[in-house]
């Protein structure tokens, strides 16, 4: 199945570094292009996207607005230059599937596209350490943590907690982005998480995160 995907951002060579990322997978296809808020709203309710990738300042409508009018309809990703907690917050109770910055490459934000097909949500790691340390309590540091992690994971859930990716992972413990990668895996099926702000908060809820 191709995930056909709409692109909104007022900046032509923004939304054209997009188109050309995501046209490049064969699993994907940008089906139309909206320089500012209200064209974003009107050609998602007229093309129906299965993904809508939105840049938050934009004129006529903000992208938070039109997260507001869209979530309920279309999956809705959410792109910025600025990494402002209160934009990050406003989109993610509004129903964005995601919230990437702009910096953070075009992996991710292919990443971010499958995610929200799936029903996930996906942040960027620069963001993750912020946003979960506000939004949860951490443990004591001594307090046990009960889960079924071995020591290598749990040092691993450590890492995402303090937003690593996975190549990133990788050369803290000297071993391939793949292999982290399967770590990762493998600690989202044993703590039941979906994603990696699951791991992040779990590391956090228990007192293993690392800052």
């Amino acid at each position: 199945m191709t995930i056909r995907v709409l692109l909104a951002d007022d900046q032509d060579d923004i939304r054209g570094g997009f188109r050309m990322v995501l046209d490049s997978q064969p699993d994907m296809s940008v089906v139309g292009e909206a320089a500012d808020g209200l064209a974003a709203v009107e050609l998602a309710r007229s093309l129906k996207p299965d993904v809508l990738v939105t840049d938050v300042r934009m004129p006529g409508l903000d992208g938070l607005e039109v997260t507001r009018r869209l979530a309920a309809v279309t999956r809705v990703v959410v792109v910025s230059t600025f990494d402002l907690d209160e934009y990050v917050h406003t989109a993610l109770s509004d129903g964005a599937c995601g919230f990437l910055l702009k910096r953070s490459g075009p992996t991710l934000l292919i990443e971010g596209v499958r995610a929200a097909m799936a029903g996930d949500t996906l942040i960027s790691p620069q963001l993750t350490v912020r946003l979960l340390s506000s939004l949860t309590t951490p443990a004591t540091p001594t307090a046990p943590a009960v889960a079924p992690l071995t020591e290598r994971e749990t040092e691993i859930a450590a890492l995402v907690a303090r937003g690593l990716t996975n190549a990133e992972i990788g050369g803290e413990l000297f071993i391939s982005a793949g292999t982290a990668k399967t770590h990762v895996a493998h600690i989202q099926a044993k703590l039941g998480v979906r994603n990696r702000v699951g791991i992040a908060a779990w590391a956090w809820h228990h007192g293993v995160a690392r800052t």
